[in-house]
């Protein structure tokens, strides 16, 4: 999956409310969405005005065959990956 795709799945995901997030140490600073501190409105307006130089993919750190997607705008840091049926976010913070 490309830039293009991931952008458009992870925006359906946050208009339908498809989403986690995983599980990690140190969520009170790496994800501002899943503390309240931004909404899933506000992560969708940065994602929409990326594009495809501000995205890099790879292999998630634990399953290699999960694809996780990075996009760097505005100057937050958006990282997440699908697993069907909802995208997890690992991180979103500035």
């Amino acid at each position: 999956m490309g830039y293009r795709s991931a952008k458009k799945e992870i925006l359906r995901a946050l208009r339908n409310g498809n989403y986690q997030h995983e599980s990690r140490g140190d969520i009170d600073v790496k994800n501002l969405l899943a503390l309240g501190k931004v909404s899933a409105i506000e992560v969708a307006t940065l994602i929409a005005s990326s594009d495809g130089s501000m995205h890099t993919e790879s292999p998630h750190h634990v399953v290699k065959g999960i694809t996780v997607h990075v996009i760097k705008v505005k100057n937050w840091y958006i990282k997440f990956y699908f697993v069907d049926p909802d995208a997890w976010f690992i991180s979103v913070h500035k």
